[in-house]
């Protein structure tokens, strides 16, 4: 098993490939023990690249224009997830809440913790 420092984001690619490539082993295989350094070097690495600062006024919002802006997400996928262009736009521009079943679809699918998606934010009236 050769793994190495994840310095760049070319070093980030090939082990989000080999991520991929050694997903679903079994735990205590040799492959299972790959899976599990890879993808605690691929946090750290993600971690100091793309860090996220939490504050009070760090709302869901916030992480989904984060995901879309600098994590390589579109609003397009978001709307997919979401069941329609306008529901996204709604939730973008704090006219919607997100829901639990929204909450539970984008934290999966974009691999985003439950718990930046879960605090109150306020939302507007629509116009």
């Amino acid at each position: 098993m050769e793994i190495r420092p994840i310095r760049t984001d070319q070093d980030h690619r090939a082990a989000l490939a080999a991520i991929e490539a050694c997903w679903g082993a079994p735990e205590g295989t040799e492959e299972g023990d790959k899976l599990d350094v890879l993808l605690a070097l691929v946090e750290i690495y993600e971690a100091k690249r793309w860090p996220i600062e939490i504050d009070e006024t760090f709302d869901p919002i916030d992480v989904l224009r984060y995901a879309i802006d600098e994590l390589g997400h579109t609003q397009a996928e978001l709307a997919e997830l979401l069941g329609s262009r306008s529901r996204a736009s709604e939730v973008l521009s704090r006219r919607r809440a997100l829901t639990v079943e929204m909450i539970h679809k984008v934290g999966e699918a974009w691999k985003i913790p439950a718990d930046l998606l879960v605090r109150p934010y306020k939302t507007e009236r629509a116009a």
